[in-house]
């Protein structure tokens, strides 16, 4: 017998980039996914501005998106996802970057027309819980704060048939979250990386990270998710990235994972969170 659509628990993730989900929330998609939530996943890009070791890329005829696309699809696996869907925009790098300015990068597209996709899916899907960026994107990504603006206008025009009408019956999600990073690991790190010769504000690859502003930048914590029965899964899920370098194995990077430990945190956007609000659920209260 199948689940009943009364009984059905779906979970839709909206996030950019092939890696988002590994390195983001991974953890709490993998733990629901356990749980049996349909756990659903929108991918905004693929990746294509990332970089990747020329052998790995040469298996791919040197076609960025293609390798990172199919890291995309190990992840899913590996974190047990329903399904990973596609918005087929392109990456638009870091912030000033030329990529900026390609005419399909996610951060030059309309609003609108982000939304109505992301509102596509949630009337498709019907989804109790929604999740995606914090208003800054984590780390400022362009093209993580540009899909933050788009599933917050799609989480509320997807109850209002007149919005984006698609042919689809009218739904709402019930809750709306974002995922952040706790800003205590933040100013942790801060503290911890010149010690280590690192320069806290030219973090990242390229440099082009300022942890000590996003320290700056609070957004309260409404939800803490104990992965620790699914933390292998998400390890796993990490591993299928190895063109952004995989799961730290050594260094400050693994003392960093091992200092965040088994929780992933989430401010809650809707509805409004009462004072002093502590949940381990993000599906409590859920009708």
């Amino acid at each position: 017998m199948g689940v009943s659509e009364v009984d059905r628990r779906v979970l839709l993730a909206v996030l950019a980039h092939p890696d988002d989900e590994s390195f983001g929330p991974g953890g709490t998609l993998a733990l629901y996914a356990s749980l049996g939530v349909e756990v659903h996943l929108i991918c905004a890009t693929r990746g294509e501005v990332g970089g990747a070791p020329a052998d790995l890329l040469a298996r791919y005829d040197g076609d960025m998106a293609a390798l990172r696309e199919a890291e995309l699809r190990c992840a899913t696996q590996a974190l047990g996802l329903s399904a990973v869907h596609m918005l087929h925009y392109r990456d638009s790098g870091m912030p000033g970057s030329a990529d900026n300015r390609h005419p399909r990068a996610l951060a030059a597209a309309p609003l609108e027309e982000v939304a109505a996709q992301i509102t596509h899916y949630i009337r498709q899907l019907k989804p109790q819980v929604v999740i995606t960026f914090d208003p800054i994107g984590g780390y400022k990504h362009p093209d993580h704060i540009a899909i933050h603006r788009a599933t917050v206008e799609a989480f509320h025009a997807a109850g209002d048939p007149a919005r984006f009408p698609d042919g689809l019956p009218p739904f709402q999600p019930q809750k709306l979250y974002y995922h952040t990073f706790s800003r205590r690991f933040l100013r942790l790190a801060v503290r911890l990386l010149p010690l280590f010769g690192r320069d806290p504000r030219r973090w990242g690859r390229n440099g082009d990270i300022d942890i000590a502003a996003l320290a700056e930048q609070d957004f309260p914590i409404h939800a803490r998710i104990d992965f620790s029965p699914v933390a292998k899964a998400k390890a796993r899920a990490a591993t299928c990235h190895a063109s952004q370098g995989g799961p730290p194995t050594g260094g400050i990077m693994a003392l960093f994972f091992r200092l965040a430990g088994s929780r992933e945190t989430f401010t809650r956007a809707h509805p409004p969170a009462p004072p002093r609000l502590r949940e381990k659920d993000l599906f409590e209260g859920v009708a």
